[in-house]
């Protein structure tokens, strides 16, 4: 059986002051401490080898029962990051202090008790921890039997019970939009945007949700953020960018008028900002989405986003979209000259980038080498997307990948191989329901070039797939190969003999 490497990756995420505060904890313990020994060693792998422990540990006892040696080691860690973030986030701030009450509960400090509930419950009120908040006020009932055995009765019950069932509403609440949201974000994950009419309705049948399109249905700041928030993706995903705009916008209005909730919602932040991108470079709006991405990267290390999954998500979205934003602006040469420190960047985070963003990236390298003519270069991207496709994820990535590669092929004069891709593609599109005929086009115009070898000929076909594709670009849902490809741009190039980056930018001033 293969050694388990889930411990070599803990150990390896450490971050300096988390690796020193471990060992400064450990030497505080008695006895004999082999988990050090484990740990100093797995540190200095590169590559798991349990092998080579075996073999510096010979001649120690605890080599025998290393399988639990190392479970021991693996705990003793998660214990030491608990006590190192104990105060670095409130719902860890507040199950400490819930803590706290059960021991001072149990002692029978009922005066100290009251104190701590009293200082927690202001902190989950704040914050909107609305689940610490329902089991402080039962502690607080709790505590409200001790006085009343006591003889005090100067807390008012009747207030409490009104506040329990306040708090109980908002929670239910907000889990009602999350939901709503898992809904909405499976479409996305999946599909990225809407490929037909059913899954149109379906989005539909989300915006139109009483939660979503009822006013004042929202009970508390968290759950209106999660409302917009939901609202912008509804419009996102059918490309409705002007709304989408609107909704996220006013998402991130709420957040930053509300900093211990945007503290608290870190994902949903970033996620917002990566979509006001997307929507600033669908209107080509330059400036302001180049300004966007310097606020996305500033977050990082700032109070709730400190975390290494939201520096990584901040990283891979940013650097995604900036190099959207380059093949959105023609500037190709910029894009590939980006990929290196975007590889340089990377190495920090080993295999954290999620995979939907690691295909993203593939093909924006693919996309910015075919922009300048690297086409060889491109196809080995390509091919990196092509032979891991996951089915349930971002199945327009894929689609688009297969249109790109064809073109790609195109440009390669790999005439005799392109009937074979084509076949391929097919099959593959014919799986998924669509109603987009610009996939349909492309192909159809592609496999009739790679039967032509007079240039005049080729050049009546680019003139009718010129024609064809500026009549579908005026259909709003058709317009969404623009985001993964700019067709009309390259046969512009083709008809006009210049590279793909200057027909863009020359399109992109008519």
């Amino acid at each position: 059986m293969k050694p388990s490497t889930e411990l070599f990756k803990l150990v390896k995420s450490l971050s300096k002051s988390e690796k020193r505060f471990f060992k400064l904890s450990s030497s505080l313990q008695s006895g004999d401490k082999n988990y050090l020994k484990i740990f100093d060693a797995i540190e200095k792998q590169s590559v798991y080898d349990e092998e080579a422990l075996k073999v510096e540990f010979k001649n120690e006892t605890f080599i025998k029962h290393l399988p639990s040696e190392k479970n021991h080691l693996y705990k003793l860690i998660l214990k030491s990051l608990r006590s190192f973030y104990s105060e670095q986030s409130v719902s860890s701030l507040l199950k400490q202090e819930i803590k706290n009450v059960e021991i001072l509960f149990n002692k029978a400090l009922y005066k100290e008790c009251e104190k701590f509930v009293s200082r927690a419950k202001e902190i989950a009120a704040e914050n909107e921890k609305f689940y610490y908040w329902f089991e402080l006020i039962s502690w607080q009932k709790k505590l409200l039997e001790e006085a009343y055995e006591e003889g005090e009765f100067s807390t008012n019950l009747d207030k409490l019970v009104e506040e329990e069932e306040m708090v109980i509403a908002k929670l239910r609440n907000l889990a009602e939009y999350q939901v709503v949201y898992s809904k909405i974000n499976l479409i996305f994950r999946s599909g990225g945007f809407t490929r037909n009419e059913q899954e149109r309705e379906v989005v539909e049948s989300i915006a139109d949700y009483h939660l979503i399109k009822g006013k004042n249905t929202a009970l508390s700041t968290r759950a209106t953020s999660m409302c917009y928030y939901i609202k912008g993706l509804c419009a996102a995903t059918v490309r409705n960018y002007e709304d989408s705009f609107q909704f996220f916008n006013k998402t991130r209005t709420i957040l930053d008028n509300n900093p211990k909730i945007k503290e608290g919602s870190p994902q949903r932040y970033v996620m917002t900002l990566f979509h006001l991108l997307r929507c600033y470079i669908d209107n080509k709006d330059f400036e302001n989405a180049k300004s966007l991405i310097v606020d996305l990267r500033a977050l990082v290390g700032k109070k709730g986003f400190n975390s290494v999954d939201i520096t990584v998500r901040i990283f891979a979205n940013s650097y995604n979209q900036e190099l959207n934003l380059l093949h959105a602006m023609g500037d190709m040469q910029k894009a590939v000259n980006l990929i290196p420190e975007i590889d340089a960047g990377k190495v920090a985070f080993e295999d954290k980038i999620s995979k939907e963003q690691e295909v993203i990236l593939l093909y924006n390298k693919a996309y910015s080498y075919f922009g300048v003519g690297e086409y060889k270069k491109a196809l080995s991207f390509l091919n990196e997307v092509l032979n891991d496709n996951e089915q349930n994820l971002r199945q327009d990535i894929y689609s688009f990948t297969r249109l790109l590669n064809l073109v790609v092929h195109y440009e390669l004069e790999n005439y005799d191989f392109l009937e074979y891709v084509i076949k391929s593609t097919n099959r593959y599109l014919s799986k998924y329901k669509r109603d987009y005929k610009i996939e349909d086009v492309l192909i159809k115009y592609i496999r009739k070039l790679s039967k032509v070898t007079n240039q005049n000929a080729a050049l009546d076909i680019f003139e009718s797939m010129s024609q064809e594709v500026n009549s579908l670009m005026l259909d709003h849902q058709e317009r969404v190969v623009l985001e993964f490809f700019n067709v009309p741009a390259w046969i512009h190039s083709k008809l006009n003999k210049m590279t793909f980056s200057e027909s863009v930018k020359i399109l992109l001033k008519n």
